[in-house]
């Protein structure tokens, strides 16, 4: 009896302290598959949006219709992409929102959801050819006509005008498709003569405004300093333009851009960017979420379109210029203060 007194509080001890353990162990598991869906976002280099606009956007329209989600950046790395993705599922995700770095990737961790039981949306690039059940984005080929008109716009008429293209990334499919609208606006010109397309002016740059600079800096020197427009894919790209011209003391040349980004307003309202295509990143997040909720609560998507055989959700860009950028205040997109400041702040009325 003696050593069975002796024994018998540590023993319960053990005991007890197992038993708390393995029920928080088991709340745990609960809690980690309480998570519904997740949105991976691909980086913060390509573009400031994901961090300042698609992040908080996703997480408000998540947590306002009470599903558990996480929003996660892979910071450029497919890798961490991936395994961000397999964390998700391993904690219950049935829904996916896929921003992919690359096509290889982006169908790898497509097919890995898919195959769990899963359900993916591409969310703004489309991976080509993949399972994914739903895609959400703009109408990119609009956009890059949107692009195309604006630059030809700006030159006005200009008969024989040298003409420069930076693309994005030639592993986005969606660069692909702005390349597909805004070829299509200026390939016609260049066969008729009215516009000239630069030597060495056709290139891709991997969303990169480093490699975007050297690169039109090249395309300067081949073309002995005269070129009339450039077709930049997006703001950052047209930055990079800016700032050559700038550095080499070259006066203001038409410049497309994209993503509405206050650099770019600025640019825009002091005369040295053309125009710049505003996506509301609202309204696509807002897309998106509402039809990954929609798969997590069993209800139906509603698309307006297919593209490469996905169902689509496609909303429509608006080409801003000088004349209409307020719309961007008005929407709440960009506010006066990031735009209307320093040596930018007489260009506002």
């Amino acid at each position: 009896m003696k050593k069975l007194k002796r024994w018998s509080l540590p023993l319960l001890v053990v005991v007890l302290a197992g038993l708390v353990v393995a029920a928080a162990s088991a709340r745990q598991t609960r809690s980690a598959a309480k998570l519904q869906a997740c949105a991976l976002l691909p980086d913060t280099k390509s573009s400031t949006r994901y961090t300042l606009f698609d992040a908080p956007y996703l997480t408000k329209a998540f947590k306002a219709a009470n599903v558990k989600a996480q929003v996660l950046n892979a910071h450029a790395d497919p890798q961490k992409q991936k395994s961000q993705a397999e964390q998700c599922l391993a904690q219950g995700a049935k829904v996916i929102l896929l921003d992919q770095l690359d096509p290889a990737s982006g169908a790898a961790i497509t097919n890995t959801a898919v195959n769990q039981g899963a359900k993916v949306i591409d969310y703004d690039r489309l991976v080509v050819g993949s399972k994914a059940s739903y895609y959400v984005s703009f109408d990119n080929v609009k956009v890059g006509k949107l692009q195309g008109k604006g630059l030809v716009a700006a030159l006005k008429g200009k008969k024989g005008a040298v003409v420069a293209e930076l693309n994005g990334g030639i592993t986005d499919n969606n660069a692909h498709l702005f390349k597909k609208g805004y070829d299509s606006i200026l390939n016609p010109l260049y066969k008729s003569g009215k516009l000239k397309k630069a030597t060495a002016g056709d290139q891709w740059t991997d969303w990169d405004p480093v490699k975007g600079q050297t690169i039109f800096e090249q395309m300067l020197a081949r073309n002995g300093n005269k070129i009339d427009g450039v077709l930049a894919a997006n703001d950052g790209l047209a930055g990079a333009v800016v700032a050559t011209l700038k550095n080499k003391g070259l006066k203001k040349i038409p410049v497309t851009g994209q993503d509405a980004t206050p650099t770019g307003v600025q640019f825009i309202i002091a005369g040295w960017q053309t125009g710049t295509v505003y996506k509301s990143v609202k309204k696509e997040a807002d897309a998106a979420a509402k039809a990954a909720i929609a798969i997590v609560k069993g209800k139906s998507v509603k698309t307006n379109g297919k593209v490469s055989g996905t169902k689509s959700i496609l909303l429509t860009p608006i080409w801003v210029t000088k004349s209409n950028y307020k719309l961007l205040f008005k929407d709440g997109f960009v506010k006066r203060s990031q735009v209307c400041n320093g040596q930018y702040k007489k260009y506002c009325k």
